[in-house]
């Protein structure tokens, strides 16, 4: 009998079953589709090896038009601006105390308790110090003058962990030794961050009944209570950067003159209701974005017009005057105004794209556009009865924006269709929607990706990726922890943020770079769905098998991927995959490398599976061709 040629259609499918999927792949991870062929994904390494404090959920880069590349991070206890390999913290200020706190050591021990008279900080809040003398033994001025994580102990004090300046790729803690007598003051500025936010959306009962912070939290009402994490939005204006806390505050960083870069990027951003020419700035915006073809400032759910601090419409839609961020009090003279959506009760998410604005409501898609009248913007309604499953669940790639819904995928090119996934059931069906504010969508342009990152149904941490391939027509999935992630044509590699489950540091990844993950290997494997003879009324005997394996770019000096053919005995058995299972039904298991000719190989069943894998360090590999010598062996 000839050989079987064993080539399957791009894309994965587990919204079939293994048998009714004949002809094409089940299961994945760590692969790709690349000219319709399964390859290894690339891999990845810190970008820098120094770490940020917080969940970074928010990622933003720009250039200046002093050609400065900057990449904005936004965790729940920090805004930083990355550039150069270092993080500079930007971080918008509460309040400010000078030549007031003392340091207090114990021998023996790396904390330190700080006297502040009315601090005001929070447990999980952050302060910088500066002008901090040594306190005579370990715990030197360089330790001390430092950001650091606060732990509250009363009105006037408060403890930090002393660590190290040096290491910082890494916290190590310092202990005070007996020299540690002094108390650091007398020239101290003590920096106090704006309050921290979550990492992660908290459920609970609230408080208990014998009042705030007397009884345990989750012990309140009947009512349960949502405290969403801290997500940021940021955009340029200009060489500047302006953002918000989502349904927070708005923020304005100045980039400044050509000469004042290191300046900048020692200061602090600040409330845009700070700068001179402010009026009526939003106390409280879901999102900013800057409408950059015609440079105004917009706010998508925000505090109305001439109401009061605490007042926000979830539906309204406000701009400044052109060219003047700060500037939102209409008047005849100036371009700022409002427009109100109509439908939904909030609105999730504002995407820019080359020529409108999308707006999402929860259940409704609308178009801004400029028209450069008086009305300055107009909204159209696009699509009812829609959904977004979170508001970074949105990407664009060549001008089609695509996002993930409640329950299904959708595409906009011009107008609103679901996008067929052959992982819809699979991705939805297991998925914790008590996080999907966790949900990010960026795009790899590279390959012609879209990635959703999610937190799978027994996860409360992003921990599982679905791609859309929309060159291939195909998607395909796997396992991968990251809470941000950004493609930009400004850096050489699309950037990603990890910070782990319950960690207070995280890192800066460069994806797409090298081929392990890290250094350490990174394991991958496929499997097709089931194949047989015919209509699988005999069985099959498998003598050979001849690869067809690229292994480009792997820097292994042997590298290998191992092939298993998993025989059934009918399409409702399990696979046997053992010496133990019975004798004339085997998986049978061969190591490829690139040298391989052929490889004799023996399995029989009535119908097949083929898995490709690797897990060793270095190894780069894309499936082929392959070919299977096998003949027909009897009805049973």
């Amino acid at each position: 009998m000839p050989f079987l040629k064993l080539n399957f259609r791009p894309g994965v499918n587990r919204d079939q079953t293994s048998y009714s999927g004949e002809g094409g792949w089940y299961e994945c991870d760590k692969i790709r589709f690349f000219s319709g062929y399964p390859q290894k994904i690339g891999g990845w390494a810190k970008y820098t090896p120094i770490f940020f404090f917080g969940v970074c959920r928010q990622l933003f880069n720009w250039i200046t038009s002093y050609a400065d590349n900057l990449l904005a991070l936004g965790t729940n206890n920090h805004v930083y601006i990355e550039t150069g390999g270092q993080y500079y913290n930007i971080t918008p200020l509460r309040t400010t105390t000078t030549n007031t706190a003392t340091f207090a050591a114990v021998n023996g021990s790396s904390t330190i308790t700080v006297t502040d008279a009315g601090h005001g900080a929070n447990t999980g809040d952050f302060v910088t110090f500066s002008g901090a003398a040594s306190l005579g033994g370990n715990i030197t001025a360089n330790v001390l003058n430092q950001d650091y994580e606060i732990t509250k102990t009363g009105v006037n004090t408060y403890t930090i962990q002393a660590r190290s300046n040096t290491n910082l790729n890494s916290i190590t803690l310092v202990t005070a030794n007996s020299s540690d007598s002094g108390n650091g003051g007398g020239a101290v500025t003590a920096k106090y961050g704006i309050a921290s936010g979550y990492a992660s959306t908290t459920y609970g009962y609230g408080w208990g009944a014998g009042g705030f912070g007397l009884s345990a939290w989750g012990l309140g009402g009947a009512v349960p209570v949502s405290l969403q994490q801290r997500d940021w939005w940021f955009d340029s204006f200009d060489n500047d950067l302006v953002m918000n806390i989502r349904n927070g505050a708005i923020y304005y960083w100045e980039r400044g003159s050509l000469a004042s870069a290191s300046t900048a990027l020692s200061t602090r951003a600040v409330l845009l209701s700070s700068l001179s020419g402010a009026a009526s700035v939003p106390t409280l915006a879901m999102q900013v974005l800057t409408a950059q073809n015609n440079k105004h400032l917009l706010a998508f759910g925000c505090q109305p017009y001439g109401g009061s601090a605490t007042d926000f419409d979830p539906l309204l839609i406000r701009w400044a005057n052109q060219d003047e961020p700060q500037n939102w009090a209409p008047a005849t003279t100036n371009s700022a105004g409002f427009v109100q959506v109509s439908r939904g009760s909030r609105i999730i998410r504002a995407f820019a794209t080359r020529q409108e604005i999308l707006v999402w409501t929860n259940s409704n898609l609308y178009s801004l556009q400029y028209l450069g009248t008086t009305d300055v913007f107009g909204l159209q309604e696009i699509a009812d009865n829609i959904s977004i499953m979170s508001s970074r669940a949105v990407a664009s790639a060549n001008n089609i924006i695509y996002w993930m819904g409640q329950d299904k995928f959708y595409v906009y090119s011009g107008q609103v269709q679901t996008l067929p996934c052959t992982l819809r059931q699979y991705v939805f069906q297991d998925l914790n929607y008590n996080q999907v504010d966790q949900i990010v969508c960026g795009t790899n342009e590279g390959f012609t990706e879209i990635w959703w990152m999610y937190p799978s149904a027994n996860s409360n941490w992003n921990d599982r990726y679905v791609i859309f391939n929309h060159l291939e027509n195909a998607w395909y999935y796997g396992t991968i922890d990251r809470t941000a992630w950004l493609d930009t044509a400004l850096r050489s590699y699309p950037a990603a943020c990890l910070t782990e489950e319950n960690a207070t540091v995280g890192y800066l990844y460069n994806q797409e770079y090298g081929i392990n993950d890290g250094d350490a290997a990174m394991a991958s494997y496929i499997q097709s769905s089931d194949f047989d003879l015919g209509d699988g009324e005999q069985f099959m005997l498998t003598r050979r098998l001849l690869p067809d394996f690229n292994f480009t770019n792997s820097t292994a000096s042997t590298p290998s991927v191992t092939v298993t053919m998993k025989p059934k005995r009918f399409s409702g058995s399990a696979y046997a995959n053992t010496a133990s299972d019975s004798q004339d039904v085997n998986s049978s298991v061969a190591t490829l490398d690139e040298y391989t000719e052929q490889v004799f190989i023996r399995a029989r069943g009535r119908q097949m599976a083929l898995k490709v894998e690797s897990d060793g360090l270095g190894v780069q590999w894309q499936l082929g061709s392959l070919r299977l010598d096998v003949r027909p062996d009897g009805k049973r």
